[in-house]
């Protein structure tokens, strides 16, 4: 059989493969995707405005409020009983003069979104496949897929998460660290609702976390030891139900399960680069870490669009086109990686340090931010990815 060829593959069919497939189909290079059937995501995705900006700018959002809730303040409570406990804390989208941080949107109806943007580019294909093997030739790679079909391409997107194939096969060292934590989510009807606000018990174990999602509903993230997690989602419930009031201290009225509750495990990775031969990584394949700070997918759009902006400077009637660009693309994301990575393990290690001086230094740091409009400045633009 005849090998086909496309200018490029995008591996991995999450929210950062689908916007990597649009954008390099917007570019004008003839894309395949290979997206696997996989069952409905019903976790939601905290954007940032630059994000949400990104995403207007690809055809993917219209109206932002068509497809989810504003989130205009953040609340955060240290609910420790530490001898150092740091102040509560409200920051306020309307001091950074905008209408809001970003939006919550759910995972399916951002799906739904990306699907209806791709229908309309005649430059992308998408496959229910996935790849069973990637070897990177001479400026190329031959990718043979699931259904039995070989592609040839001279760029190879991984967006393949965590176990990434294009990585390994690309040969990107890969650094990697599991946390004694997970995250438990669900969805929660409350009694009382948090309107646009997401609030934050900060625990020794980690965050509790409850993000608006529309009406009287709210996304729960607790981070937590992985075995109380589990013994308490074993409980189910009632059991569970109250635990989950006093760890939101009882202040939002009477909770009921709006969904299932699930648990992750955490961990943080982070590659030697994110480029190399003829292949580029977005998304988990490149970099990953616990759900802190509303990073994770915001990281993953702001790989998209750079790999979109370096596109414009590349001429690929050249040979080895492919391969220059997976350079330039690692060199541009390596100090925004590093930086992003550093801020998320310096938060979440914060949370759970028991030392006095760390203990001191994480109050005195929201003293400050609570007390000095310049330095929230500072923090809402590190927060929201700007660069």
């Amino acid at each position: 059989m005849t090998a086909q060829t496309f200018e490029a593959v995008v591996v991995g069919g999450g929210l950062a493969g689908r916007a990597a497939a649009i954008a390099l189909a917007r570019a004008g290079l003839s894309t395949l995707h290979l997206s696997p059937k996989a069952p409905p995501d019903r976790r939601t995705s905290a954007l940032m405005q630059p994000s949400v900006a990104f995403l207007e700018r690809l055809g993917v959002v219209d109206d932002p409020a068509a497809l989810g809730n504003p989130l205009r303040r953040i609340r955060i409570i240290d609910a420790t009983r530490r001898l150092i406990r740091a102040p509560e804390v409200v920051f306020d989208s309307a001091d950074a003069g905008l209408a809001a941080f970003g939006w919550n949107f759910p995972n399916v109806r951002l799906a739904e979104a990306f699907e209806k943007a791709a229908a309309g580019l005649t430059t992308l294909s998408t496959a229910e496949a996935g790849a069973t093997s990637i070897a990177f030739g001479d400026g190329e790679a031959t990718v043979t897929l699931t259904d039995g079909r070989t592609v040839m391409t001279p760029l190879t997107v991984g967006a393949d998460g965590k176990r990434s194939m294009v990585r390994a096969a690309a040969g990107i060292a890969l650094r990697e660290h599991r946390f004694d934590q997970a995250a438990l989510v669900c969805d929660l009807e409350l009694g009382r609702p948090i309107g646009d606000t997401s609030v934050e018990f900060h625990y020794e174990h980690g965050p509790f976390t409850l993000v608006p999602a529309g009406g009287s509903r709210a996304n729960l993230v607790w981070i937590d030891r992985a075995s109380v997690l589990e013994a308490a989602r074993a409980e189910g419930g009632e059991a569970l139900l109250s635990r989950l009031a006093e760890r939101s201290q009882n202040l939002f009225g009477h909770l009921a399960l709006a969904s299932p509750s699930f648990v992750f495990p955490l961990s943080t990775l982070s590659v030697s680069a994110a480029g190399a031969k003829s292949a580029v990584l977005v998304g988990e394949a490149a970099h990953a870490f616990p759900p802190i700070g509303a990073q994770g997918l915001n990281l993953g759009l702001r790989d998209v669009s750079d790999l979109a902006d370096l596109l414009h400077g590349v001429d690929r009637g050249e040979p080895l086109w492919g391969e220059r660009l997976a350079a330039a693309y690692a060199r541009a994301r390596s100090g925004d990686l590093a930086r992003t990575g550093a801020m998320v393990d310096s938060l979440f290690r914060s949370l759970l340090a028991e030392m006095l001086p760390a203990q001191a230094l994480r109050a005195g740091g929201l003293w400050a931010l609570k007390l000095a409009p310049p330095l929230r400045r500072q923090a809402f633009s590190l927060g929201m990815g700007a660069r």
